[in-house]
């Protein structure tokens, strides 16, 4: 069997290059910004496997530019990054990195979530400006999370561990899925409702649902309408999930109390966007999982699958897993 041979996207944290080094012949991009579409093209091309983050398109065009490509390892627990169905067509097995960020992202969510209640970010910028003369019984006044009801939209596993940090902090948990979770309501007392009543009872609403057609946008004007005036949302999911339009009208006219979001639509945010104007939003970089331990962690999970699958095995968390009989076909000619 021959040496395969791999393209990572970007340098990664801890030791997964040096993985990598011991069992491919491996080509990183060596740029802080990804690579464009064409060089993603350009580089893959001639390959057997690559290592892609979520700021990497994955469609039909890059796939017939590669077409030796067998595996596309995406380092990132979602896969909208990635037309699946046009893998599937060319036989290339899909893998991704879940389980591996859940408390992380989850702790930073609760950051967010208590950042924005009691307005953390604005008394920097208060104290930073020079405005702080004296302590004043209406200065900066916010919201109290312990009692508060959280809603939470998607419980899977980082909205299960957001759900077990809300318990320890005295709060009703209300909470929307794709299905109930029963396990989860006995442990944590959380009440399943409809996506309407979710948003109308919760004092702080965190969007931890996957990006799909039917999600895109799930936050929009008429959704925000329904929230109470008093409500902050929370957004480490994906940018895609709220219409920043209307969260921007909602913020300025006073619709609900505040937001604090991960990620953006697009990504980076521009620096002109007008919910920067706002001071009642906080915008991080897509840094929920940013840990050295959870980071280091991802990414060798992506190299451990796209090894895994280079030696024709199907990693336990390949997204396209009913291809395997004729994509194992395809990785045994092309590595004979």
């Amino acid at each position: 069997m021959r040496r395969p041979r791999i393209f990572v996207a970007r340098g990664l944290p801890g030791r997964a290059m040096e993985f990598l080094a011991e069992q491919a012949d491996v080509d990183v991009w060596p740029e802080e910004m990804p690579p464009s579409p064409e060089a993603l093209a350009e580089r893959a091309a001639g390959c057997d496997g690559a290592l892609t983050l979520l700021t990497d398109r994955v469609d039909a065009a890059l796939l017939d530019a590669a077409p030796g490509l067998l595996v596309v390892s995406n380092m990132a627990t979602g896969f909208d990054n990635v037309d699946v169905a046009a893998a599937s067509e060319r036989g290339v097995l899909v893998t991704r990195t879940p389980g591996v960020l859940a408390e992380t992202t989850a702790d930073f969510a609760f950051a967010l979530l208590m950042a924005a209640a009691r307005r953390v970010v604005e008394g920097d910028r208060y104290t930073r400006a020079g405005r702080w003369k004296t302590w004043g019984p209406e200065v900066l006044l916010g919201q109290d999370v312990h009692g508060a009801t959280l809603g939470i939209i998607g419980m899977g596993g980082i909205g299960t561990e957001v759900a077990r940090r809300a318990k320890g902090f005295g709060m009703r948990i209300v909470y929307h899925s794709g299905t109930r979770k029963p396990m989860i309501e006995q442990e944590t007392g959380a009440e399943f409702r409809t996506l309407e009543e979710v948003l109308r009872e919760a004092d702080f609403v965190t969007l931890h649902a996957p990006l799909t057609e039917d999600t895109r946008q799930m936050i929009n004007a008429e959704s925000l309408r329904v929230m109470k005036r008093t409500a902050v949302l929370v957004n480490t999911g994906r940018g895609g999930l709220v219409d920043q339009a209307a969260l921007y009208e909602a913020l300025r006219d006073g619709v609900i109390a505040g937001a604090a979001l991960d990620v953006t639509d697009p990504e980076p945010m521009p620096p002109d966007d007008p919910l920067l104007t706002l001071e009642n939003v906080i915008v991080t970089p897509h840094i929920a999982s940013a840990s050295v331990a959870t980071r280091s962690r991802m990414a060798l999970l992506a190299a451990e699958n796209l090894v895994m699958s280079l030696r024709g095995e199907v990693p336990e968390h390949a997204v396209n897993r009913e291809i395997a009989e004729r994509w194992s076909e395809r990785v045994s000619r092309a590595l004979a």
